[in-house]
């Protein structure tokens, strides 16, 4: 197997890549990776140049691929390193630039160790892993980090002398709901009340919503719709990730890959949501509102994403990094993983020391916040026991 890193996701055709993701994940599609840098949302100036990585046979087959940067900094990966990257400078050694492995401002878990199908995938997925640290050696990077990854990228990066950190994000399972009121119906009758409470807020304030697939947004809408999510960033004292015209170029080349809830008054658009999804997960990423609204947040970001998961019979709603908020709604702690490659021993035992303590602390955390989840005990059952 050869490996070759592409300094453009446009120098591999985009059916040999899309091949290597027949679960058809938005964030994995050669067509999202080129919007990205088609747009100027990744590239040399953003701080994000891609190096994705490709493994090819000698017939020139592809066989597998890493999605992959070289970064300059440690925004916009929700993996939160900074601390490390200080440490580094105090020593005298440079930290960046250092290689990532994520969908660039992507907090959702997905296969990262991507596998043509027909072939060993274990094989490959240990031949990515070696390639990615055989690069990182040889151009003397600081670490090399797999952010937000599935179990079998786990069973291939283990042994691979990385450091492992845990975290904790709030998931919402389908049951098997025939509808939103059969879903709140098993809610404990206190957090139930508030909870259509804060939607009928919304109703009785005159606000509908509209439904929206990529196909339907107009460019002079995506301009509304990105102006309220770019006013939530300003509004924390950041610029955006990502621009209007990455959205107007995805709707174009992946149309039903994204979705927004479109929350009008009087006609009017007042907010919106900007979710991804896939044939059976829907992703929350982006919000904003033209101004503060009881309830709204919650109605446009929350009910209404589990409402659409409902109709469409989707399994599994991701709506992004923290927010306890979200428990009372009925998301549930569910555990993130990443893997974190450290050149120096000295700091690669410190770290790995560190997240062994994170881990229990996140651990900990986690059935204390499963505690307070809203469902009567007989209505809830496990997710992975349907």
């Amino acid at each position: 197997m050869t490996p070759r890193f592409l300094t453009s996701i446009d120098r591999v055709a985009a059916a040999e890549w899309n091949a290597l993701n027949p679960a058809g994940v938005p964030f994995l599609r050669h067509e999202f990776l080129a919007a990205l840098e088609s747009t100027g949302c990744v590239g040399e100036a953003s701080g994000w140049t891609p190096h994705h990585l490709l493994l090819r046979d000698d017939s020139g087959r592809l066989l597998g691929g890493l999605p992959l940067y070289l970064k300059s900094h440690s925004w916009g990966e929700f993996v939160f390193d900074w601390s490390w990257a200080r440490a580094y400078n105090q020593a005298g050694l440079d930290y960046y630039p250092k290689l990532v492995s994520m969908t660039p401002f992507t907090p959702a878990s997905v296969p990262h160790l991507l596998v043509a199908p027909g072939t060993d995938a274990a094989l490959v997925r240990r031949q990515l892993v070696e390639a990615l640290l055989a690069y990182a050696q040889q151009h003397s990077l600081s670490s090399a980090h797999v952010l937000f990854i599935v179990d079998d990228d786990r069973d291939a990066l283990t042994g691979g002398g990385f450091c492992w950190r845990k975290d904790c994000q709030f998931h919402w399972h389908n049951r098997g709901y025939a509808s939103f009121d059969e879903f709140i119906a098993g809610f404990r009758a206190e957090k139930r009340k508030k909870a259509l409470r804060e939607r009928r807020r919304v109703r009785e304030g005159g606000v509908v919503f509209r439904t929206l697939a990529g196909s339907e947004m107009t460019p002079g809408l995506w301009e509304i719709v990105f102006g309220f999510s770019a006013r939530t960033f300003a509004q924390h004292g950041h610029e955006h990730y990502l621009n209007a015209a990455f959205f107007r170029t995805l709707c174009a080349t992946l149309p039903d890959s994204i979705m927004v809830k479109l929350a009008l008054l009087q006609d009017t658009p007042i907010a919106a949501a900007i979710f991804f999804r896939s044939a059976d997960t829907l992703y929350g990423r982006y919000w904003g509102a033209a101004a503060n609204f009881d309830s709204l947040h919650f109605e446009t970001c929350y009910y209404q994403g589990i409402e659409y998961c409902i109709e469409q019979g989707l399994q599994r709603f991701e709506p992004g990094t923290q927010g306890e908020h979200k428990v009372a709604r009925g998301f549930e702690p569910a555990t993130t993983w990443s893997a974190h490659w450290i050149a120096d021993g000295r700091f690669r035992r410190a770290i790995s020391e560190y997240l062994s303590q994170e881990r229990a602390a996140v651990d900990q955390y986690a059935a204390s916040v499963a505690e307070h989840v809203p469902f009567r005990s007989e209505s809830h059952r496990d997710p992975g026991n349907l």
